[in-house]
Order: structure tokens, then C-alpha cells, then sequence
């Protein structure tokens, strides 16, 4: 027979382990002000326009690489720039490192309707030597933001920097249990606001299935590490959302041709297709493309029990970076036009209408490539070199309010219309 002292210690060690798997089963907060991505309209945020140590952003017309002019009246802190105004002062940016930037922007945010933002999270950011960086701050304030102003914040680990030879997605495993012990991404002191699907923590993974990436996506544990996000016994039980190309589902145009890529899919919880320069209001009819493309990829997802959510931008130019990325091929201003927000809100009207049920808008803050709707200048600087696209006579605040229509036309809360609202 067991002796008391040995039944005794048999009692604690059982205790002991139960105690170890509840706090194991405990890193993620239980509830959140948002526990589904369906209904929500939400953002990309970059982050990275970072103030040097110089303190001087954009010394001269050759360093421009962005192709909009942010509206700083509202900032709290301005950096100068070597550009100027037409009327002769000296032109100013935000950093994005700066607390009372982001907390500006979450500002906006709910003052708008946009109801929150996956932070961009770059695969170089995410290496062990670089997890205390600037990158790491943004977050790190974005999310004491996102709480404040109660607006929706999830993590989006973007592949661009992966080399694919000697690298996998390992470190990313390393990074989620960093920024969940660390940071408390998914567990935020105050309102918890981390975004959920189905009940669980949302993490997306984008950059899958593109052909211009170094990367194979057999080769770089890509599918371990969706297992551990999903199956992890103290960091997982989390959702997941793939970013993949326009054209995922048939595998040709935008996307490798790689099956394997469909199987990755099936093991997530949301597929979200990149569509920027997919569409243009300059093709006749693009929208009825843009439907029909939407249509039959809502239909696989059905069928195979993923969610969808499509990716709507406000326009596209990359005139500036291309100078530097392709100077054989330098790439016109405003490529793929605005129009006033008319285009933004065709491929708005025509989501919601093809079924969608929820939005993913490309993206906050992206001004390299215009494709920014925070608040944006119609007086940029004046430059021989650089060239900018304005808002078209339209406020600053037009593409945040427009935003805000479509969240409330995709919950039902007003009815949906087919052209662009007005104030």
C-alpha cells in the first residue's frame, strides 16, 4: 500500500502539473472586444517612416521614395524635411516611432468608423537581434492605442525579407512567443482589443504563393509553423489568415503554380488575396472581373470551410521609389488613379455586394505607394525631381470617412449604395 508521505507528494506533483497546464493554457486573454473579424473593416499599418537620428526626414529631392504628402496640422510632433512648400516654408512629416503619432492615428481611427489595423510585422523585424528595434516600439505603442481609443489590433507577419536559403520560419515561432510574453499583444493591460476569429487569436502570414519571392514555400517550415499557431499548447490555439496572390485560386497570373499552396490554405481560418494593381479604373468594366473573381473564390472557400475576406485599395503610384527600384522603368504618377475616392468605392460596393463580410483596406498609412487613407495633403512639396499625387480637391479626411460609410453599409447599418456617398 501507498504510504501517506508518498500519496501526499503523488498529490502535490498532480497539483503541481494541473497548475503548470492552466498557466500553459492562460497567455491569451479569454475575452476581447472583438471576437470576430466578420463585420469589421480593417487596415494595413506600416509604421516605418521613422524620424533619423539627425532629425531630419527627407533631406533632399533625391531621397524621396513615397509618392503622398501626409496632412500634419493634427500632429502633436513634426519633423523638418530639405523639401519645401509652393508657398516657401519648409515641408513636414510624422515619425512613426513617436507615441503621440500612433496615438493620433488610433484617434482617427475611431473618430472615423475604421475599426482597427493589422500591424505589418516584417520578417526581418522579427529576428532575435532585432525584436528591440523601432519596429517593436510602434507596436508596442499601437497596442496601449488601440486599447485606448478601443479599436481592433492584430499582428500580420509579413514574409518580404525572407531569403529562402538558410532561412525558415522558425524565428517567427520564436517572435510570437517574444511578443506574447513580452509585449502581451494578445493579452493588452486595459480594454483588450486584440482581434479574434472564431473565438481565438487572430494571426495573419502574408506573402505566400508570389512568384517574385527568393522564397520556396515547401522549404521554409511554413506549415510548422501554422501547426504551432493553431495547435501550440501555451501559444496557439490562435486563427489564422493566409495573404496570397490575386489569382491563389487558379494557381497562374499573380501566383506560383504551386498546388501546395491550396493545402496551406485549407489549414487556415481566413484567405486574404492581394489585390493592389490587380484592378484599375482604366480597364473598361474591371469591376465585373473584380466580381467575378470574388465570386467563384467565395465559392472554394465554401466549399473547403475558409473564410474570405477581399482586399480594396484606393488607388496606386510608385513613381518616386521607382527611380530607385527600377530606373530603366520608371513608373507614372498615379498609375492607377483615385478619381476623387470613385474607384475605392467601386471595389467597396462591389465586395459588399458580392457577399463579403468583412474588408481588409490596402492600406492606412503606405504613402510610398500611395495607397495611403489617413489624412494626406493636397498642397505636397514642390520638386523638379520628386513628383506626388494629391487628393484631388477632396478634404484630407475623405478616404477615413469614406471608410467608415463602408463598415457601416457592411454590418447592415445603412443601406448599401452602388456610388460614391457624400457628406
Amino acid at each position: 500500500m501507498m504510504s501517506n508521505s508518498k500519496r501526499q507528494i503523488l498529490t502535490f506533483l498532480t497539483l503541481f502539473v494541473f497548475s503548470i497546464s492552466t498557466i500553459a493554457q492562460s497567455r491569451h486573454a479569454k475575452v476581447t472586444k472583438y471576437p470576430a473579424y466578420k463585420g469589421l473593416v480593417m487596415a494595413g499599418y506600416q509604421g516605418w517612416f521613422r524620424a533619423p537620428k539627425t532629425g531630419v526626414m527627407y533631406p533632399d529631392d533625391n531621397k524621396i521614395r513615397i509618392d503622398m504628402w501626409p496632412e500634419v496640422t493634427e500632429y502633436k510632433n513634426v519633423y523638418p524635411t530639405g523639401l519645401k512648400l509652393a508657398d516657401g516654408s519648409k515641408a513636414l512629416f510624422f515619425s512613426s516611432d513617436d507615441k503621440s503619432t500612433v496615438d493620433l492615428h488610433f484617434s482617427w481611427m475611431k473618430q472615423y468608423g475604421l475599426d482597427g489595423v493589422f500591424m505589418q510585422r516584417f520578417f526581418d523585424a522579427a529576428k532575435p537581434e532585432r525584436r528591440h528595434s523601432d519596429a517593436t516600439n510602434v507596436l508596442r505603442n499601437a497596442l496601449q492605442a488601440a486599447s485606448a481609443n478601443e479599436r481592433a489590433i492584430g499582428v500580420m507577419y509579413d514574409l518580404s525579407g525572407l531569403k529562402g536559403v538558410g532561412q525558415d520560419c522558425s524565428s517567427l515561432i520564436d517572435d510570437w512567443k517574444y511578443l506574447v510574453d513580452s509585449l502581451r499583444v494578445t493579452n493588452q493591460s486595459g480594454t483588450k482589443t486584440y482581434i479574434f476569429h472564431n473565438g481565438k487569436p487572430l494571426v495573419t502570414i502574408w506573402g505566400l504563393g508570389f512568384p517574385d519571392r527568393p522564397y520556396n514555400i515547401r522549404n521554409i517550415g511554413i506549415a510548422r509553423f501554422i501547426d504551432f499557431l493553431k495547435n501550440d499548447p501555451e501559444y496557439g490555439g490562435c486563427s489564422v489568415m493566409l495573404g496570397v496572390p490575386t489569382f491563389w485560386r487558379e494557381l497562374n497570373a499573380d501566383c506560383n503554380a504551386d498546388p501546395y499552396l491550396h493545402e496551406l490554405i485549407k489549414q487556415a481560418d481566413i484567405v486574404l488575396p492581394w489585390t493592389v494593381q490587380r484592378f484599375s479604373p482604366l480597364l473598361h468594366n474591371d469591376m465585373d472581373r473584380y466580381r467575378d473573381v470574388m465570386l467563384a473564390d467565395i465559392k472554394w472557400c465554401k466549399e473547403n470551410g475558409v473564410d474570405y475576406v477581399p482586399c480594396v485599395y484606393p488607388g496606386f503610384s510608385w513613381h518616386n521609389l521607382s527611380r530607385f527600384e527600377f530606373p530603366d522603368d520608371v513608373k507614372p504618377v498615379g498609375s492607377i488613379p483615385r478619381q476623387g475616392g470613385r474607384f475605392y468605392w467601386q471595389q467597396i460596393a462591389t465586395a459588399i455586394n458580392a457577399g463579403a463580410t468583412m474588408l481588409y483596406v490596402a492600406m492606412f498609412d503606405e504613402v510610398n505607394e500611395g495607397t495611403a487613407i489617413f489624412k494626406c495633403s493636397d498642397n505636397p512639396p514642390v520638386s523638379n525631381i520628386a513628383k506626388f499625387i494629391g487628393m484631388d480637391g477632396m478634404p484630407s479626411d475623405h478616404y477615413l470617412w469614406l471608410t467608415g460609410e463602408a463598415g457601416k453599409m457592411l454590418r447592415k447599418e445603412k443601406p448599401l449604395s452602388l456610388t460614391i456617398p457624400k457628406k
